[in-house]
Parts: C-alpha cells; sequence; structure tokens
C-alpha cells in the first residue's frame, strides 16, 4: 500500500518500490506510470524486444504532436537486495524511517522516476498548450546485460524518424546535496577477454613446458603501466584495469596451459576505442604471445560540454536550492551511451548516490520532493 500523509512523489515512488522489479523484470511500475501519464495527454506505447526469459517490457510515452522533444529517460528495474535479513527494514516495503525511504530502488532510481511524473502533471496543469513535446523512455533492462532496453528502443524511435532535441536520465548523479553534481557525459567502457596459450607440464621439468603465466607477465606490466592518454577539461585519463584472471589445474606441481585474463578500459574522448584495441594488440604482439581476444564494446564516451539543456539544469538547481552544480563525467555507464549518439543532448541528474547498490537503499524524501520541483523547473525553462 502505498504511504499515507506523504507528498504525491513520496507516495509514488513507495509504489514503485514496493514491485519487486529486478532485472530483468518491471513488475507493474511502468503499467503505474503509464496509467499516470495517460491521465495527463500523453500517448503511450508498450515495445517489447527479446523473446522468451530475455524479453524485457519498454514504455514509450509521448505529448504534443510537434517540436523539439525533451525526453525523461530511466529504468525500472533494479539490482538483486542478496539476503533480505541483512536489511534493517524489509527491501520492497517502501518504509520511512527518520526522514528517509527505504527499499531496493530508492535512489536508482524509482525515486527519480516518481519525480518525473509528478513533475510533468505539475508542469501539464500550468502549461496544457505546451509548445514542443515531452516523452519518457523508460526501460527494464538498465541494470542487467542492457541488449533489449534503451538500445532497442533508440533503433525503434530512428526508425520512426523520431529525434530526441533533449534527454535528463534519472541516474543519481548528487554526492552530498540533491541538485550538486550533473553527469554531463561518461567515460567509454571497452572491455576485453584475453586467453594466452602455452604448454601444460611437470614443474619439475620446465624445458618440456611452457607457461604462459610467465609468458604474460611482462605485457600485462606494459599494459597496466602504459599511460593511454591524459584525459581533458571534462574527463581524467583513460585507465586500464584487470579484473580477473584465471589460470591452473589447482595443483601444485603443474605448469598452466593456458591463462585467462579479464581487464577493462574506461577510456576518455582523446580516444576511439580502435585506438584502444590497436595499441593494446601492438602491446601483445611485441611480448611474441600465442593469444586469442575477445572485445566488448559496451560504451562510447559521451560529453554534452555546454547547450540550452545544460543551462536550463543548472539555472533550475540554483533557483531551486541556491546551489551551484557541479559538471562531472565521473563514474560508471550509463543507459546515456545510448541515446547521446542520436545528437541529442543528454544530461544525468538525480538524487544522492551514497547507497546506491547497497543493503538499506534509501533516500531523503525532501530530496525527492526538491528533485521534482528542479525537474519542473528545468520543463518550464525548456517548454514554456
Amino acid at each position: 500500500m502505498p504511504i499515507t500523509n506523504s507528498s504525491p512523489t513520496v507516495a509514488l515512488a513507495s509504489e514503485l518500490i514496493e514491485r519487486q522489479s529486478v532485472t530483468p523484470e518491471d513488475a507493474g511500475c511502468q503499467q503505474l506510470m503509464r496509467k499516470r501519464l495517460e491521465a495527463i495527454g500523453f500517448q503511450c506505447e508498450t515495445l517489447i524486444f527479446g523473446e522468451g526469459k530475455d524479453a524485457v517490457e519498454n514504455l514509450w510515452a509521448i505529448r504534443g504532436d510537434t517540436g523539439p522533444i525533451f525526453c525523461f529517460a530511466g529504468h525500472t528495474d533494479v539490482v538483486p537486495t542478496g539476503p533480505a535479513e541483512e536489511w534493517q527494514l524489509p527491501p520492497f516495503a517502501a518504509t520511512i524511517k527518520d526522514g528517509m525511504l527505504y527499499g531496493r530502488g530508492a535512489a536508482d532510481m524509482k525515486g527519480s522516476l516518481a519525480a518525473m511524473i509528478t513533475a510533468c502533471e505539475t508542469f501539464v496543469s500550468e502549461h496544457s498548450s505546451h509548445p514542443g513535446r515531452i516523452a519518457f523512455l523508460i526501460t527494464a533492462d538498465e541494470e542487467g546485460p542492457a541488449k533489449y532496453g534503451t538500445v532497442k528502443v533508440i533503433e525503434w524511435l530512428q526508425e520512426h524518424d523520431i529525434q530526441l532535441e533533449w534527454c535528463l536520465v534519472g541516474e543519481p548523479s548528487s554526492t552530498e546535496k540533491v541538485g550538486d553534481v550533473i553527469k554531463n557525459g561518461r567515460r567509454g567502457s571497452l572491455g576485453g577477454v584475453l586467453t594466452v596459450n602455452g604448454k601444460q607440464g611437470h614443474v619439475a621439468y620446465p624445458h618440456l613446458a611452457d607457461n604462459p603465466i610467465h609468458k604474460i607477465a611482462p605485457a600485462l606490466t606494459e599494459l597496466s603501466t602504459e599511460i593511454w592518454d591524459n584525459g581533458n577539461d571534462f574527463f581524467p585519463a583513460t585507465s586500464f584495469q584487470i579484473s580477473n584472471i584465471h589460470s591452473g589445474t589447482g595443483a601444485t606441481n603443474v605448469i598452466p596451459g593456458s591463462i585467462d585474463v579479464v581487464f577493462n578500459f574506461r577510456f576518455s574522448t582523446e580516444l576511439t576505442a580502435n585506438d584502444l584495441k590497436q595499441r593494446t594488440e601492438n602491446i601483445l604482439g611485441k611480448h611474441k604471445l600465442d593469444y586469442h581476444l575477445e572485445w566488448n564494446l559496451s560504451g562510447q564516451p559521451f560529453l554534452t560540454a555546454e547547450g540550452k539543456l545544460v543551462s536550463a539544469a543548472v539555472d533550475a538547481i540554483q533557483e531551486t536550492t541556491r546551489r551551484q552544480a557541479v559538471l562531472s563525467t565521473a563514474g560508471g555507464t550509463s543507459d546515456g551511451r545510448f541515446i547521446a549518439p542520436t545528437g541529442a543532448q543528454v544530461l544525468e541528474l538525480g538524487p544522492i548516490n551514497a547507497t546506491i547498490h547497497q543493503v538499506d537503499e534509501c533516500v531523503n524524501i525532501k530530496d525527492l520532493d526538491t528533485l521534482s520541483d528542479i525537474y519542473q523547473s528545468i520543463l518550464e525553462k525548456l517548454l514554456s
């Protein structure tokens, strides 16, 4: 049941939290949002991509017929809770305690979704004939593989010649106070799975074997100490990190026949994915390794350095909270990586991210109301 005696934003956030939408399940969240949006004149369409257990439900909603599109983007899916007994309050009960709303997805990102809806409801009530168009792009596949969510909706929009002008993603961008940080870009993410082959043998007879661990060590040292770039005004330097290494049979007297290394680049706009691939393969080739390498590009870097959306968001935060927001590209990837290549201006703006993906995830209830006010102000600046 929704929490009583609370603001419309907190009440809606509570209803969303109570739906156990662990990736890739939506659990009725989009239907709840659709009902609210249709009531204020949005045309809504459910888009399902993938098949069977991989099928993902997405929501596209739009209000207005002509003019530039301002789009709210987000996700209804949440990460698993882990053992529920480790939570001080049930993770899907949406409980308010000491001014905080607790529950999985409170900060990432059902609180933002609720604030988007209530901001639109207030804005439309005051500007029923607003210029331009307002849209929602909502997926249940952001926390998982992200194969049948936003990326597929963007393809669908392009097939229907629908171009977004501005897009605000509700990811929890704030660090200490709501609105103190706006993410105006993200680094690219390029992963690799590297297998280096050797020859298995007895450790007492190394001349009859070929140890792949020994062979790869100098190459990994060079890769980990390479200066890939120096970053720029918006991005830190590109980083190379090894996340997993596996080799051996488990026995102490067997030289392994191969080694697997999993690594990742988080890269700036100073480089392309192809640059990183070529330089990596040049280093591996220099060490004369017998290797196989599989690449996975999960996101290109993107940046919205300036423009109407940045100005509107900074001014809205200043007027609502008297804070001067900082523009940042720090952190991981988001679905903004699928939207920015279309030419849209993209920002991420949401609540404090201190508890996301953690036990006892929570958000300040006052922050949700503030966030709704900020979103409404952005709409006012762009579409009135």
